[in-house]
């Protein structure tokens, strides 16, 4: 199942990032994908904040990942400089999978990899502050009166 929503503003979007981590639980991968400045970020600090984290939330595309402490704790991946996920590579981004909900923006990288996305995000300009976003889950009630 898939839904379209459109948000007008970075507070929207996170809002929205918002209601869908409120039914996120540990060990759920989320796949956050779009092109530069489409708003994964924005997205990932709105879930994270539903989650209690409290610290300042920020791409980690020079550190790969983050793992912030909330209600749960969170894992913040960006994989932005992969052009494919090793074996290596792997080695070293697994613990951030480990008792966590895990974000993962330019999820492209690490599609051999990564387990499978409990929800798939995927972000566009719509001029403007607008956005659309478009979530898409196997799991059809996880993404229903999501609006």
């Amino acid at each position: 199942m898939h839904i379209e929503l459109a948000s007008a503003s970075a507070g929207e979007t996170e809002r929205i990032a918002a209601v869908l981590a409120e039914r996120l639980a540990v060990g759920d991968v989320v796949t956050v994908s779009g092109e530069l400045g489409a708003g994964k970020t924005t997205f990932v600090r709105g879930a994270c904040r539903a989650l209690g984290v409290t610290v300042a939330v920020t791409s980690p595309t020079f550190t790969i990942g983050h793992r912030h402490t909330g209600v749960v704790d969170v894992s913040h991946l960006d994989l932005y400089r992969f052009v494919e996920v090793s074996s290596a590579e792997w080695g070293d981004l697994e613990p951030y999978f480990d008792e966590a909900i895990v974000f993962v923006e330019w999820p492209e990288a690490g599609a051999v990899a990564l387990p499978a996305a409990r929800v798939s995000v995927s972000l566009e300009h719509a001029g403007d502050d607008r956005r659309r976003i478009v979530l898409a889950s196997p799991e059809t009630a996880l993404l229903q009166g999501i609006s």
